[in-house]
């Protein structure tokens, strides 16, 4: 059997504690990319969660106006007009998903209306092995798009005494609607077929 000699039993030490320290180094790195990649997962769950919610409550609040724009015979105006983004409830769904609104703000209108939320999530990286995460928080936005589905009314004069008294309207997800503006239904009965809303790419 050989023996190392005595002067070399030592020296395998300290490669011993560079490579274990090496790979505690490599553990911790890759720790901090997959808690900066869960960080930045929940924030773009923040984002989508927020820019839906806002989404949805503005198609909540166009009850009022669109039904003033039947019985006035104005749906085309009130389609090109410019809406307030309900950014409120950006901001509660930020919070709930642990996040913070940056920003929110819409374009078009109600006939292709966006809302555009920012978030930034509330928690840091805060890795030991990457200078200036203890100050780094992920960041996500996303896009909501509210789009009126059922376009070109047909308007019923039976009268033709100049008032409309029903519109049908034909959806693109192949739902008729017949709307009467002297008598409308609730607007909740009718809000999700009128106008679909969704997640965009911008």
């Amino acid at each position: 059997m050989a023996f190392l000699p005595r002067s070399d039993r030592g020296q395998a030490f300290p490669i011993y504690i560079m490579m274990v320290a090496g790979l505690l180094f490599l553990a911790l790195a890759f720790f901090a990319v997959g808690k900066a990649s869960a960080l930045r997962n929940g924030s773009q769950g923040a984002a989508d969660a927020a820019a839906l919610a806002a989404a949805q409550k503005a198609r909540d609040d166009f009850g009022t106006g669109f039904y003033a724009s039947l019985h006035a015979n104005m749906l085309d105006l009130f389609l090109d007009l410019d809406f307030a983004a309900p950014c409120y409830e950006a901001d509660r769904l930020a919070a709930a998903n642990d996040a913070r609104r940056q920003s929110c703000y819409p374009s078009g209108g109600y006939l292709r209306d966006l809302i555009t939320v920012e978030v930034e999530g509330l928690k840091s990286v805060d890795s030991s092995v990457l200078p200036g995460s203890e100050n780094k928080k992920a960041k996500a936005k996303a896009t909501a798009l509210i789009e009126f589905r059922c376009p070109n009314p047909k308007a019923v004069d039976a009268n033709s005494d100049g008032i409309i008294e029903l519109f049908i309207f034909t959806c693109r997800n192949g739902k008729i609607l017949k709307i009467a503006p002297a008598g409308p239904p609730p607007w909740g009965s009718v809000s999700r077929t009128l106008f679909d809303v969704r997640l965009v790419d911008q």
